[in-house]
């Protein structure tokens, strides 16, 4: 990982409001009227929005000092910076899905004292204190225990379990203050799934069970592979785990004379995305682009965190099947049905609210009904999708928001499309679909 200062974890509610109200600031500052006009939509402007180096390198800084709930916020947002921001800032807002300031190693002993014992040295014969990676939640340390097991432990960041509700209870105080969502859409409901599903991702118990879910769900895929818990070293705030090398699956991206490479790691892992809603019932929902290696040598994918992994009911299963029916034959009256059933149209929604939802919708789905491979590298569907999705949320288009337990799998499927579209990478989506969409 790259050098990073360790930084206490900032705790207490006014403390974190202080840090996320300071990095709201650097953001409107940094992005001067321009900026804050392309924002709201009233600017006709499309191109990138500029903000300072400076301004961009603070914000990264005080979203990765927080760490948790605000910081994985962050991280979303910075996935698609590089349309919304200038090159320059987008290189270093990306460093939010790099990594987060490490705990001291006070901090980092203090944790391992607390669920291991006070001679928890003794289990090691080696143990890296510099981390491998340091995230929203918690960081990653490699280690060799004393029965010779090569081992990747993932470590809680103290405090940030705790801290959770309170950021978001201070999220939700930001949004209402700033009145930043369209008319119609409750927030309430939209935190409330959000704060379910971040306290499952520090609930490391929980991700070991998960983890062995997936596995059983996955069974003997030669192209995919995943670690092994180990529940001796395991607790709710550790996660002992296989050491599985690799490189960060958009790494790739900078392997241009290797499309053949880059077209079968988005392949597999669009595959492995469909399979997971239609078959397993089972979804790795973190679009963070590290948490997927890929092994030049075998030219497999490998699967590294499952603290968002959720299961999804067959009634949701059944209803996107609809959808992508309905979309995939660009059949609009299914599709009106579909939206309506997934909470995208509500009862009241106006003619014109239906009209622009279901042009959005057609124009997001043209993978489906492209035969053959769909160039993600060549198409401009990610900047059409965008400004048009932007401009309907700040003339309040939308009549309603997506069921709050569908949520995750939004960040599935914008992840996945992230990931082809940076790869530039050809998959044939409509050929991979097809079998999930008959009768």
């Amino acid at each position: 990982m790259s050098e990073r200062r360790p930084q206490r974890v900032p705790s207490g509610r006014w403390g974190r409001l202080y840090h996320l109200g300071r990095a709201t600031g650097d953001l409107a500052l940094g992005m001067g009227w321009r900026g804050l006009l392309e924002m709201t939509g009233t600017s006709e402007g499309s191109g990138p929005i500029t903000l300072s180096p400076e301004r961009a390198r603070r914000l990264t800084e005080r979203l990765g000092r927080m760490r948790g709930a605000v910081m994985k916020f962050g991280q979303l947002l910075s996935m698609d910076g590089a349309d919304i921001l200038d090159p320059n800032v987008a290189e270093v807002m990306g460093a939010l899905r790099q990594g987060a300031d490490p705990m001291p190693l006070s901090q980092l002993d203090s944790v391992l004292r607390r669920e291991w014992g006070r001679r928890w040295q003794e289990r090691f014969t080696t143990f890296e204190f510099s981390p491998l990676a340091a995230a929203s939640i918690g960081q990653v340390h490699r280690a060799q225990t004393a029965d010779g097991r090569d081992l990747a432990l993932k470590i809680q960041f103290p405090g940030v379990r705790e801290s959770i509700d309170s950021d978001l209870d201070n999220l939700a105080f930001l949004l209402r203050h700033f009145d930043a969502l369209p008319e119609g859409v409750a927030v309430d409901p939209l935190l409330d799934e959000a704060r379910r599903q971040l306290h499952q991702e520090a609930d490391y118990l929980a991700e070991g069970r998960a983890l062995q879910a997936y596995a059983a769900a996955l069974g003997d895929d030669p192209e995919i592979i995943l670690p092994a818990v180990h529940p001796d070293l395991t607790s709710e705030r550790i996660l002992a785990m296989d050491f599985m090398s690799g490189e960060p699956i958009d790494h790739l991206a900078d392997r241009i004379n290797d499309q053949k490479a880059r077209d079968r790691a988005a392949t597999l892992l669009s595959r492995l995305s469909l399979r997971e809603l239609f078959e397993f019932g089972l979804v790795q929902t973190d679009p963070n682009f590290s948490n997927f290696l890929y092994q030049r040598e075998s030219d497999r994918l490998v699967l590294l965190d499952f603290g968002a992994t959720h299961s999804v009911a067959q009634g949701w299963v059944e209803a996107y099947r609809r959808m992508g029916r309905a979309a995939s034959k660009s059949d609009r009256g299914a599709l009106e049905d579909a939206c309506r059933e997934l909470g995208y149209l509500h009862p009241g929604a106006t003619a014109e609210q239906r009209e622009a939802l279901l042009n959005l919708l057609e124009m997001t789905s043209e993978p489906l009904r492209h035969p053959g491979v769909f160039d993600f590298g060549a198409s401009d569907l990610f900047e059409r999708v965008y400004h048009r999705g932007r401009s309907m949320f700040f003339a309040d288009r939308f009549s309603g928001a997506p069921a709050p337990e569908t949520l995750f799998l939004h960040r599935k499927f914008m992840g996945t499309f992230l990931l082809c579209r940076k790869l530039r990478a050809r998959v044939d989506i409509a050929g991979l679909l097809e079998p999930y969409l008959r009768e």
